[in-house]
């Protein structure tokens, strides 16, 4: 089952320094660079944009790596 987020959604994904917990900034369908990294996600295997609430950065995960906060 594929999760459906929306930006504003509020989340929480595990780091390797531990838990963080942010929000949903877009859903990725494209091959996109965020802060140095290349994303390779599809239409059919989104992925989802979060800015960190603690540190105001912003990642791409994949849907599995995140749950609603």
């Amino acid at each position: 089952m594929t999760k459906t987020l929306k930006a504003g959604d509020h989340v929480k994904w595990n780091t390797p320094q531990g838990e963080t917990k942010g929000e949903v900034v877009r859903k990725v369908t494209s091959t996109t660079k965020v802060g140095g990294h290349e994303v390779k996600a599809t239409k059919d295997e989104p992925q989802y944009r979060v800015k960190s609430d603690k540190t105001g950065k912003e990642a791409v995960h994949k849907p599995d790596a995140l749950k609603k906060a």
